[in-house]
């Protein structure tokens, strides 16, 4: 009677360690690694699209096929009088970039401005223009 709570014991200790899973033999395997050879880090650099070309009339567009791929905008906020005045070069470029994440290569600008009593904004800069895909 007195081996038996023993038995017991040993009995759950190795039930137990029947639940963990065993680690495939994958996650095992390492690539061998020299003591000799330095390695290098991988890098991986963040692509950023270059932003559209800039077109700011029409007439630029005059004999370029062009094909439309919708409507772009690009907006800076100045949230209160402590923070500094937006800019319309900014919102440009921020179009600009949006047409090209949408895999467009230019932009048509219709119009840039400076806006008042925006909800959230004391002073907006916005522009709007057209995403283009311009073929040479």
């Amino acid at each position: 009677m007195r081996a038996l709570p023993g038995c017991i014991f040993v009995l759950l200790l190795t039930g137990c360690s029947w639940m963990h899973p065993k680690p495939s033999s994958t996650a095992t395997q390492t690539a061998p690694v020299s003591p000799f050879k330095a390695t290098s880090p991988v890098h991986k650099t963040a692509t950023h699209p270059l932003p559209a070309k800039l077109y700011k009339t029409a007439d630029e567009l005059v004999g370029k096929p062009f094909r439309d791929l919708g409507e772009v905008y690009g907006s800076t906020c100045q949230v209160n009088l402590q923070d500094p005045p937006p800019s319309l070069a900014t919102a440009r470029r921020e179009m600009q970039i949006r047409a090209a994440r949408m895999k467009g290569n230019a932009v048509l600008l219709h119009r840039c401005e400076m806006v008042r009593a925006v909800a959230g904004c004391y002073q907006q800069a916005v522009c709007q223009g057209t995403a283009l895909k311009v073929t040479q």
